[in-house]
């Protein structure tokens, strides 16, 4: 599957358009309605333009709307704050820097340093595909042990142990897919990009569905809840900082509420993974002073 990248401010406007229910806004349903969602002409007149005008803006005969008529339609729309900034932005697509030819980003070791510091705080590192560039002991074991723990859009939908890992797995896919959505911007013609939403557009018809929504949110911050095979029930909240040195990536915190049954499970998870990591060190440390290869797969669920 390739990505459309032609028309993308009309393709956004009626897939937004078909999501919208006339009876919420306030219109007649009617029993003989063919189309899913709004008509054009009642998106034109929710948002105060003819409708010559927005039929012009979805066919891609007019591309560039003033930011006053930005507005009204994502106010007509009822568009969310970070879905109203994309479809500002897709209205100036020449305002758009775009991003280079895709390649693995380097994270940095100050970066590096600092969330190796933290011993009870899980924390990762994603690029725009949310791909999982690095992780400090912590956040790699809350991943760990899936087929797809690098890369959370291939564990969310790809990995058969998604649903046991995610208890409210349908909130996680639909959040996972409009956050990809709005890491990626207008960058549609992402080599890294195609590849991933081609393949989980073959693979998955979850995916395939929630991609076609064009759902815009930003990974922000939101209590997420796991089953650790390992510790059981966790219940985190995470904060997505932006990494201004390295544009297109971001860091994700992980936090247990203090006192609660998650913190207590986190604390295990930590225990087991430093005690993992120091039964990995002393057999390595032997190896090398025996001249041996050292060879040894630790794995504290077989403890």
């Amino acid at each position: 599957m390739e990505i459309e990248t032609e028309n993308l401010l009309g393709r956004f406007l009626r897939a937004r358009r078909e999501l919208l229910r006339p009876e919420d806004l306030g219109l007649p349903a009617g029993a003989r309605r063919r189309v899913a969602g709004l008509r054009r002409e009642e998106v034109a007149r929710l948002a105060g333009v003819s409708t010559d005008y927005y039929v012009r803006l979805e066919q891609g005969r007019e591309c560039h709307p003033s930011a006053q008529v930005v507005d009204a339609l994502a106010r007509a729309l009822e568009l969310e704050d970070d879905a109203a900034a994309h479809l500002h932005r897709l209205a100036r697509p020449s305002s758009v820097r775009r991003r280079p030819p895709a390649r693995r980003g380097q994270v940095s070791p100050h970066l590096l340093r600092m969330m190796a510091a933290w011993p009870h705080t899980p924390a990762v590192v994603l690029d725009h595909c949310l791909t999982v560039l690095a992780a400090n002991p912590l956040g790699e074991a809350l991943f760990d042990g899936h087929t797809y723990s690098g890369d959370l859009v291939r564990l969310v939908f790809l990995d058969p142990d998604a649903r046991d890992l995610y208890p409210d797995w349908d909130q996680v896919a639909a959040n996972t897919v409009a956050g990809l959505r709005a890491a990626v911007g207008t960058a549609y013609d992402d080599p890294r990009l195609i590849e991933v939403v081609g393949e989980l557009s073959v693979k998955n018809e979850t995916f395939r569905r929630l991609w076609a929504r064009h759902d815009i949110r930003q990974k922000t911050h939101e209590t997420k809840r796991f089953h650790h095979p390992l510790v059981g029930e966790l219940a985190l909240h995470y904060e997505s900082l932006t990494v201004n040195s390295a544009p297109g990536q971001q860091l994700v915190v992980y936090q247990a509420a203090p006192a609660s049954r998650s913190e207590e499970a986190l604390s295990l998870l930590g225990s087991l993974t430093a005690a993992s990591a120091a039964v990995t060190d002393a057999v390595a440390d032997r190896a090398v002073e025996s001249g041996a290869e050292p060879a040894v797969d630790v794995d504290p669920r077989t403890r």
